[in-house]
């Protein structure tokens, strides 16, 4: 049985790069780019036509901008997964995309596989940050995300609570890895990883696997040998 491909909106104002990225996409099985925006308006025009399964989103849009693009395409469809695409990283922009709602930031020098895993991995409900925005989560996004909890809480954590299996998990969702991509590397079952999940959650006590992969990189908790890209 043939999977149906991804549906794609991809949204760029350089119309060079954005064909070369449009080209690029067509390429891979299972992606399909179906329409194609230059701004923001347009974007929202398409998305109240058709559904799309994935909008990739430059930041830097004329027009309304694309923070406002994408506060407005979340109100329309708060279930559209966006992957922002910008030049340049900064720290206000990703407080901002996190508080919006979007889970995935990427720069535009990323390697074309390290995209096309990252569209995937957004498209099925992970999350992925680049590098660089995934040491600032934690300041702009954990702390303020746990209202529960005081600053000595996460400093009272043990010193590494995972077990080495955990770490390699973890270190995988911080890719952006999905429970079937952690299953397929791994050689066990997509029910195996999520059991394994669900321990790093509660030993973490965390909500969700971006809080449990931006406190256990701050933390340290993730050997760097276990990062990938």
């Amino acid at each position: 049985m043939t999977l149906k491909a991804l549906q794609i909106l991809l949204v760029e104002d350089d119309e060079l790069f954005r064909l070369g990225l449009s080209m690029r996409l067509q390429q891979e099985p299972g992606f399909e780019v179906v329409a194609e925006a230059e701004d923001g308006e347009t974007a929202i025009e398409l998305t109240n036509q058709r559904s799309f399964d994935i909008v990739l989103l430059d930041v830097g849009l004329p027009g309304i901008g694309g923070i406002e693009t994408c506060e407005q395409l979340k109100e329309q469809r708060p279930e559209l997964p966006i992957l922002a695409l910008t030049s340049r990283f900064q720290k206000p922009l990703i407080a901002k995309l996190i508080e919006i709602g979007v889970k995935g930031y990427c720069l535009k020098g990323i390697r074309a596989e390290l995209l096309i895993l990252a569209l995937r991995s957004v498209a099925a409900g992970a999350s992925w940050w680049d590098e660089a925005a995934t040491k600032e989560i934690q300041s702009t996004f954990v702390q303020g995300a746990q209202p529960a909890s005081t600053p000595s809480e996460a400093q009272e954590l043990p010193v590494n609570p995972l077990t080495r299996r955990e770490q390699e998990i973890l270190a995988m969702i911080a890719a952006g890895r999905s429970n079937q991509e952690i299953a397929d590397i791994l050689y066990i079952a997509p029910g195996t990883v999520r059991v394994h999940v669900h321990s790093i959650l509660k030993k973490l006590e965390v909500r969700d696997r971006t809080q449990a992969a931006v406190l256990a990189i701050q933390k340290e908790l993730i050997p760097p040998g276990l990062l990938t890209d």
